[in-house]
């Protein structure tokens, strides 16, 4: 099972105690998943190949209503063996009811219906009932990428009103969702795995929220690990490659006028050096007497460097 079905599993066992989180629920439900018809006769479908997600909405409107719908299950033939779940509400008088209840309907002077593209502010007036109408949003059109692989939440929408209403909504609970267009859908997404986080404690998927949290922590220090390996590694690299030279610079001037030409303060790094091939400045340092620091020790090497560049040139001239 996907993470996302996890997710959407939990949230259909969610239990709300007010009706009118029950209607924002629906209402969400119906604008992601469904398909309203208010020609010759009013009548709803809603389309899910989630068992728990057709469960859910049939108990919110045997719950909320009364109605039991119609349910049809098809097997997709695009999909192998995954089934498709169809609930249908073909009662015109039973359709109209929930519809007006979610406010979906416009009914002008004259008597002619249409259906609302947007989102009611009516029915998402408190905040408990903008978590519920979030929650139905991504029962019937939203999906989560798996967390081990990236982070990635979004609610799929035939219309761009509703998208725009849905990211106002998201909004007011200061998450920043964007809005891409998908060929002919409108996507709204998020992409931030704290901000998922708090998303699933608006829809009330806590056990998801736990996961994902435990998902997160995991990566975190995972990649806090290979930060500090990899800072190591490039430090242990550099300090290889600075002996390498050094020890390439003093064998160099032992060959060409030998090291007993060195100051004094000088021979007595170079030597060293030479013996102690993977030492740290610091360590060559201690050897000294007397002791000298880290910054000394790196001043001498870098005299050293300078006497062996000259007599490079010098050498070069010659030739």
């Amino acid at each position: 099972m996907s993470f996302s079905s996890k997710v959407k599993n939990e949230l259909a066992r969610h239990v709300g105690k007010a009706r009118h989180c029950s209607i924002a629920e629906i209402a969400a439900i119906i604008k992601m998943c469904g398909h309203v018809e208010v020609t010759p006769a009013v009548s709803i479908v809603v389309h899910t190949e989630n068992p728990s997600v057709a469960k859910k909405f049939y108990l919110l409107l045997k719950e909320t209503f009364k109605i039991n719908p119609e349910i049809a299950i098809r097997k997709n033939v695009h999909l192998g063996k995954s089934r498709n779940y169809i609930l249908h509400l073909n009662n015109p008088s039973e359709a109209s009811r929930v519809l007006q209840a979610t406010k979906m309907l416009d009914i002008s002077d004259n008597g002619q219906i249409k259906t609302i593209d947007g989102i009611n502010s009516l029915i998402v007036q408190s905040t408990c009932c903008k978590r519920a109408y979030i929650r139905g949003a991504f029962l019937g059109g939203g999906s989560v990428s798996d967390p081990e692989k990236n982070y990635h939440l979004e609610f799929v929408n035939t219309s761009e009103e509703h998208c725009k209403a849905l990211q106002k909504i998201i909004h007011s609970f200061e998450l920043d969702a964007k809005i891409v267009r998908r060929k002919k859908y409108f996507v709204l997404y998020m992409k931030d795995g704290t901000q998922i986080v708090d998303m699933f404690n608006i829809m009330g998927a806590h056990v998801a929220l736990m996961d994902l949290e435990n998902v997160r922590i995991v990566k975190e220090m995972r990649n806090n690990v290979n930060r500090i390996v990899n800072c190591e590694t490039a430090n242990l690299n550099k300090t290889v490659s600075a002996a390498v030279k050094q020890l390439e610079d003093i064998n160099y001037i032992e060959s060409i006028i030998g090291l007993d030409k060195l100051p004094s303060n000088l021979e007595e790094v170079a030597r060293i050096r030479q013996i102690y091939t993977d030492a740290s400045l610091k360590e060559l340092g201690a050897m000294l007497d007397p002791v000298v620091g880290k910054s000394g020790v790196n001043h001498r090497l870098r005299k050293i460097s300078n006497i062996a560049e000259k007599l490079r040139k010098e050498r070069e001239g010659v030739i």
